[in-house]
């Protein structure tokens, strides 16, 4: 750590050089600066700096190597984890920088480091285009591309990462690099999936598809029907199309219009069938759907941006995640997965889901570390509530949800979707036979595991 008198000179002439606010513990606005969506989170880092373009991020990134800080970034998104910010360090806050350019022609679209999904799927919605995005219209599409991005097109469209067509980054020693097939190719395979590691991503290119369609069921059902509603939706997905997606969750009753009043504040099966394309062709596929018990029910089209945000969460509440990707979904799973919705924190905000994958995932390109691909159902409990009182319980119930559906697992995990689980959870979201070339990609742009916040790869 550098003297103070160096410090001190430092950081005022940070304040003078960026464009975009510094803060440090004692300014105006650092507390609300590093409130993170996740209440669980509560960190106190040495600088935060809001960086208005990449001009600002190279000058961060010097400032924190001069004084020896390891850094921390800050996309758009929720950060549920906290990797966001790091306790005494810098933090490089992405969040004005949330441009996306859409090229309707090339059907690719760039989208900077600090924009959300909201940014981007508004965007490509009026030329009809889309690419796979988070299943909340919150997430950053930075952080949510790189550590390989799953939501309802990646049946359709593949996962994040397989329409990842470049990168721009700001690595560990102020360098801009350029990463593609053609540019740093090793690079370019190692953002595939691994993450923050490697530098701050700037901006991102993806590939769109075309999507002039999207519709939607979801039904809700009183909780005794969720095992005939998860082995009805299964059978659904395995016979239909790729264009099929969505998941069944459990939930508390939300106090929307079209809920029961008798369903708010308890406990809730769901279906949702996303379908990529028109509502006659979703109809024909929730038939069997539509004939379950259901006591409230959405069918039809609907934009794609908009279901984007049915399961938005705001932030300021406490949360925990894990998941639990396993080989198929036999009967005696279903039984144990609905089971324990019975002991889900209910009335909170927390969800307890199902959903498939196969289709454009398990087709897509097998070199990258992403081993959670060839999994054809996921688990994904995440618990979400108000009150520091609830923390044993609702963390308690998303471990109990992992032991229970463990016979089945695959091993793999994607690492988004997971805190701090220790190192074995890290590889099994890497793949071990992926570990020492990722080190080595590590070794070449961060030797100094600056870029540590987050799950994190050790250079060798």
């Amino acid at each position: 750590m550098a003297s103070l008198s160096k410090a001190g000179a430092a950081l005022a002439a940070l304040r003078d050089d960026l464009t975009g606010d510094v803060f440090a513990p004692g300014d105006p606005g650092y507390d609300e600066a590093r409130t993170v969506f996740n209440a669980m989170i509560d960190r106190r880092p040495a600088v935060i700096a809001q960086c208005a373009h990449e001009a600002d991020v190279v000058r961060a990134v010097r400032f924190a190597r001069d004084l020896d800080l390891h850094i921390a970034v800050r996309g758009g998104g929720h950060s549920v984890a906290g990797s966001a910010l790091g306790d005494g360090a810098l933090v490089i806050d992405l969040r004005r920088m949330h441009e996306v350019t859409v090229d309707p022609v090339g059907q690719a679209v760039r989208v900077q480091g600090g924009a959300t999904m909201s940014h981007l799927d508004r965007a490509a919605e009026p030329y009809a285009l889309a690419t796979t995005g988070g299943r909340a219209s919150t997430t950053g599409v930075g952080g949510f591309v790189l550590g390989g991005g799953t939501g309802w097109l990646d049946r359709a469209f593949g996962l994040a990462v397989d329409n990842l067509l470049g990168a721009e980054l700001v690595t560990a020693d102020g360098s801009r690099v350029r990463a593609n097939t053609d540019e740093h190719p090793e690079l370019f395979w190692a953002l595939h999936g691994g993450g923050g590691n490697f530098g701050i991503t700037t901006a991102l290119v993806l590939e769109l598809h075309e999507l002039p369609a999207f519709s939607i069921a979801f039904l809700l059902h009183r909780p005794e029907v969720g095992p005939d509603a998860v082995r009805t939706f299964r059978e659904v997905i395995r016979t239909g199309p790729d264009e099929a997606g969505g998941a069944v969750l459990y939930l508390t009753g939300p106090p929307d219009e079209f809920v029961p009043g008798e369903l708010v504040g308890k406990l809730v099966c769901a279906t949702l069938l996303t379908y990529a394309g028109g509502e006659e062709d979703l109809r024909k596929l929730a038939e069997p759907l539509l004939a379950l018990p259901h006591e409230a029910e959405l069918v039809g089209p609907m934009p794609y941006a908009d279901v984007q945000c049915m399961l938005d969460d705001p932030p300021g509440l406490r949360n925990h995640w894990s998941a639990e990707y396993v080989a198929g979904l036999p009967d005696e799973l279903v039984d144990v997965y609905c089971a324990r919705a019975d002991s889900m924190p209910v009335p909170t905000n927390t969800k307890h889901l199902i959903f498939p994958q196969g289709g454009a995932i398990a087709a897509g390109p097998a070199e990258y570390p992403v081993p959670y691909r060839d999994a054809p159902w996921a688990v994904h409990p995440f618990g979400i509530w108000a009150d520091p009182a609830d923390d044993e319980r609702a963390v308690a119930w998303v471990r109990d949800v992992r032991a229970d559906v463990r016979p089945w697992s695959t091993g793999a995990v994607y690492l988004n979707f997971i805190g701090d689980e220790g190192t074995d959870r890290v590889v099994a979201g890497l793949g071990a036979e992926n570990g020492l070339r990722l080190a080595k990609v590590k070794r070449a742009y961060d030797p100094d595991n600056v870029f540590r916040f987050n799950h994190n790869i050790r250079p060798v």
